[in-house]
């Protein structure tokens, strides 16, 4: 019973300094984190830190893995459901808008400050298993699409290749200040009508 719940606690604290970090990086960035400013955030001592972390970056890999579990499980949850592919897809839309237009909420900043400080293979390695995922999610969720027959292309790979370039295009803009709220409704709009195999109504709530 006791190992038990010393497995809890120390599972508790190590999420606590996940999510404590999530908010450091989504307002600093990755180049100027130190580990007294996440520690600081935890409001734990640094020997209790470090009893889960070595450094900085390693916080923030177990942050971006952390973020990409939980964002893409929905999505191949409902997928493996065989939810009405339309309404995964506005979901999706919805949660890109949101994330678009609240970018003080984003790690998209740090990930571009990481990837430009770091080039070994394993940085590399790294960066290109997030984009897997992305595709594999997409490949997913659009595959759901075709077997609706809702999605007119049979070509899924130059469909997900071009949702992932115009919402990566969306989120630079975005970190420059310059999007709007009608920016990401027409770009989602446009991008839904390419999806889509038959004239469905585009309802502009996201």
């Amino acid at each position: 019973m006791t190992r038990v719940s010393n497995e809890a606690m120390r599972k508790a604290k190590y999420e606590l300094i996940l999510e404590k970090a999530r908010l450091v990086f989504c307002r600093k960035g990755y180049a100027g984190v130190t580990m007294k400013d996440i520690i600081e955030e935890c409001e734990i001592s640094r020997g209790g830190i470090y009893l889960y972390f070595s450094s900085v970056e390693e916080i923030f890999k177990d942050v971006v893995l952390s973020r990409e579990r939980r964002k893409f499980k929905g999505i191949r949850d409902s997928v493996h459901q065989n939810v009405d592919f339309l309404e995964l897809l506005d979901a999706y839309f919805l949660t890109q808008k949101k994330r678009l237009l609240n970018m003080s909420e984003s790690l998209l900043r740090a990930m571009y400050e990481y990837n430009f400080t770091h080039r070994s293979e394993a940085d590399f390695a790294f960066r290109e298993a997030q984009v897997d995922s992305i595709r594999n999610t997409l490949e997913e969720m659009l595959s759901l699409g075709v077997k609706q027959n809702y999605v007119v292309s049979p070509n899924i790979d130059a469909l997900r290749g071009h949702m992932m370039f115009m919402i990566e295009g969306l989120s630079v803009y975005s970190l420059l200040g310059g999007l709007t709220e009608a920016n990401v409704d027409e770009q989602f709009k446009q991008l839904r009508a390419m999806i889509l195999a038959k004239d469905v109504s585009y309802e502009n709530e996201f």
